[in-house]
């Protein structure tokens, strides 16, 4: 196929003009002068426009062209940490978007940009893999309601594309793979307005992604003091590089290429974390732009991107316990992976269900819970707080609590999940009762719901369970059991604000009895010990100080010592609940 000519950009800056060091810009058969000059298209393959299986062949041909390159792009590193998987983790993304695909047929190009667009958000590693993601959803977002793709078609969407990926990132920084999207789509669209074939402007879009490319170290300094172009940028040149060769009939060699040994220069004041966390956040209503400001507060190279349902999280940090706690705040948290880029080394990280203690559920059902025929779901939000519910018998968490309710939807399929006909849910929210009772009314099991309010109300309702007794007794003992406890939550005003007679100032100690605001303060010790005496502390025989993600167990340490001075016949327990928002939630029996 004869595509016509295309002119392009010429940028003002070049590598001569910046007085770099040759850049190590590997080569490979897609970048011969033989590919400008292809022989003829493949049978199907885009002229003027391109179909659904057209459109996946070329894609399965860019995602094999980068198999065969992974070495090669991960030896573009420039750091000194052993951080050089750009090339696995695009490659990783892109075989996750196929695996969506893989024997289906599509009416239409949209359809299956949706799915590989989905596929590629839940399979995406490192900011390589997340930024590809994006370039994949908002291709898909331009093509929607498309059943064929013209050349305008494929030229909107690849600056959809590039513009997704820049909105998903945090702080985009020129020279990086962002860049070679930006510049390769703006090709695309004057080949297109030229009036060049689909082939003509997949052709533009990758002649000047590999001039982007050679460009990037003029852009990024650290990139010219290795010697050494953007490794990102690479995977995407042979991700073009790969589609072109379906749409010439070329034939994709999957003989891996020599690596290209690069110099590392030493990383700067923002790459000196040790750990590479991902995951991904499941729920309703995620706020995606609150989740990226909350993960930028602990580390850099951030990457949140998604949409209310599917969040997608990367960020290299010091502590990653802090990133899945918040995570795990949230919504339902999967896919966890944590790196030691010093190491070089990759544990994925299970989750609280598969490294608890066997004898509660997540390692195996509990000897109680087999004794029983009922299955007990509970809604709680932090990683502490799900274990020790996990750990008196909850069959199944649900992920929420304060400003993060569970839908109906997400108890429902939790329902269906449990093993037992007959089920008991524990909101512990108030906010969250009437959708677990419109739960109950559309579950086809027999279930019941204990409304708590609280998390320590759902503990109290969980010891009182009779594993031998009947559902209507055990709701009636656990519904008694929970209202005997008291419930102290301490928090921080987020504005100035007059509730119950009480005038509060933004910024300060709040504290909270039984879900009713009551009281406030400057420091957190008074605010604890007021409403101590409301609750008649002296009389009680036990409390429980669950500590929040944002507090150092020192500082709980040091609130509990201060209690027993003040209570010495009370039995005083600390434990880590992880819960967001709430530094201290304190149960008083």
């Amino acid at each position: 196929m004869t595509e016509p000519s295309v002119a392009h950009r010429s940028k003002e800056k070049t590598n001569q003009d910046a007085k770099i060091p040759p850049m190590k810009t590997p080569t490979s058969p897609g970048n011969s002068p033989a590919a400008s000059t292809p022989p003829s298209a493949a049978p199907g393959s885009p002229g003027d426009s391109c179909s659904s299986p057209a459109f996946l062949d070329a894609l399965r041909s860019a995602s094999a062209w980068l198999d065969a390159h992974v070495d090669l792009v991960n030896s573009l590193n420039v750091f000194p940490v052993p951080d050089g998987d750009t090339g696995t983790n695009m490659s990783l993304t892109m075989r996750a978007a196929l695996d969506e695909v893989d024997a289906i047929e599509f009416a239409a190009v949209a359809q299956a940009a949706r799915v590989i667009a989905d596929g590629a958000l839940m399979g995406a590693r490192g900011n390589s893999g997340v930024i590809l993601s994006q370039v994949l959803r908002g291709i898909a977002r331009a093509l929607d309601g498309k059943r064929d793709v013209g050349a305008e078609d494929l030229a909107r969407a690849l600056q959809e594309g590039a513009s997704t990926a820049y909105k998903g990132v945090m702080k985009p920084v020129e020279g990086t793979m962002l860049t070679v999207a930006r510049d390769a789509a703006e090709a695309a669209a004057q080949a297109a307005e030229g009036g060049a074939t689909v082939a003509g402007t997949l052709e533009a879009a990758l002649v000047e992604a590999r001039h982007s490319l050679e460009r990037t170290p003029s852009l990024l300094p650290v990139l010219a003091e290795a010697g050494v172009v953007d490794s990102g940028g690479q995977g995407l040149v042979i991700l073009l590089e790969g589609a072109l060769r379906y749409v010439h009939g070329e034939r994709v060699d999957m003989k891996a290429t020599p690596l290209a040994t690069a110099v590392h220069a030493e990383h700067g004041e923002d790459e000196q974390y040790n750990y590479d966390v991902q995951f991904i956040i499941q729920g309703s209503g995620l706020d995606v732009d609150g989740i990226r400001d909350r993960i930028a507060t602990m580390g850099d190279s951030v990457l949140v991107v998604g949409d209310a349902s599917t969040v997608k999280v990367h960020v290299h940090c010091d502590t990653p316990g802090q990133a899945l706690d918040y995570g795990v705040s949230q919504g339902q948290v999967t896919a966890v992976i944590v790196e030691n880029m010093q190491l070089q080394y990759e544990a994925f990280v299970a989750k609280a269900q598969s490294t608890v203690d066997p004898s509660r559920n997540g390692g195996g059902l509990s000897l109680p819970e087999e004794m029983s025929a009922v299955s007990i779901i509970a809604v709680a939000s932090g990683e502490g707080l799900s274990r020790v519910l996990e750990s008196i018998g909850v069959s199944a968490i649900v992920s929420g609590g304060q400003t993060m309710n569970p839908s109906t939807q997400d108890l429902l399929q939790a329902i269906e999940r449990v093993p037992s006909d007959e089920v008991i849910i524990l909101p512990n929210n108030s906010n969250i009762i009437l959708a677990a009772r419109q739960a109950q009314e559309l579950a086809e099991k027999r279930v019941e719901v204990v409304p708590t309010r609280t998390v320590p109300e759902g503990i109290a309702a969980l010891l009182a369970f009779n594993y031998q007794a009947a559902l209507e007794e055990n709701v009636a003992l656990m519904q008694d059991a929970a209202s005997h406890v008291q419930t102290i939550e301490i928090t921080r005003a987020v504005r100035s604000a007059q509730v119950n007679g009480l005038s509060v100032r933004e910024g300060q100690i709040i504290g909270l009895l039984n879900g009713d605001l009551v009281t406030a303060g400057e420091r957190e010790d008074d605010v604890v010990g007021q409403l101590l005496e409301w609750v008649d502390a002296a009389e009680c025989e036990i409390l429980t100080i669950y500590y929040g993600q944002d507090v150092a167990v020192e500082d709980a340490e040091a609130l509990a010592d201060a209690m027993r001075n003040r209570y010495p016949a009370l039995e005083i327990e600390v434990l880590d609940g992880g819960q967001a928002h709430y530094h201290y939630v304190i149960s008083a029996e």
